[in-house]
């Protein structure tokens, strides 16, 4: 059995978000020892992990639930699944494509300063009227 902090510290969830997962459902309420602490077993361990997991690779916790409501169920046709990660796919790459957008704005905007060199602040100006921007980027 593992507390609460022995969780957090195998997993790097903090303590905190743990609780969190527990008020909303995503982790079953843990056993609890004779003085009232939490006392996870090894599928709580596992159920945090598979969480961690998600969570870093950008899914929403609403989609994690569901998830982990058919992870269980040996023979469950994972077509749900497979509609929700590529989905997820389908946003990171959307946001690649609008982070790239971007940086090539930030890079053609600071290629118009002279760095610093006296003058006015082309960085600044830039800023200052979206006017002068190449590409839309709100």
């Amino acid at each position: 059995m593992f507390s609460i902090g022995q969780l957090s510290k195998a997993t790097g969830v903090k303590v905190p978000t743990i609780r969190y997962y527990e008020e909303i459902g995503l982790l079953p309420p843990p056993g609890r020892n004779a003085g009232n602490q939490r006392r996870y077993g090894q599928d709580g361990m596992d159920a945090l992990g598979f969480i961690k997991h998600a969570r870093d690779l950008g899914f929403p916790l609403e989609d994690i639930k569901v998830m982990m409501s058919i992870e269980g169920q040996l023979g469950e046709d994972c077509s749900e699944v497979h509609r929700i990660a590529e989905a997820q796919l389908s946003a990171v790459r959307a946001r690649i494509a609008r982070l790239e957008q971007l940086a090539g704005e930030l890079e053609r905007i600071t290629h118009l300063c002279g760095h610093g060199q006296g003058g006015e602040c082309k960085v600044l100006a830039a800023l200052g009227d979206h006017g002068q921007c190449e590409g839309e980027h709100s």
